[in-house]
């Protein structure tokens, strides 16, 4: 069985970081693709520890702040 889950990815230095709201995993690398390979690896090692039945699925969106220069 397979469930489709949520990665955001951002920049952190010289590396992307990639994480799984719903489940809380973390991992990062060089590249994007391998970023969210090591996720899928960590994911699948945590729920195999930890099983969910359905995860909540995130709400994504964007607001606006005010920056003051």
């Amino acid at each position: 069985m397979t469930q489709t889950l949520t990665a955001v990815i951002h920049k952190e230095g010289d590396l992307f970081v990639a994480e799984c709201p719903e489940v809380g995993t973390v991992s990062q690398s060089v590249d994007v693709e391998e970023a969210i390979r090591n996720l899928q690896e960590a994911t699948e090692a945590y729920l195999e520890e930890f099983p969910m039945e359905r995860p909540a699925r995130p709400l994504v969106t964007t607001f606006e702040v005010a920056v003051h220069a």
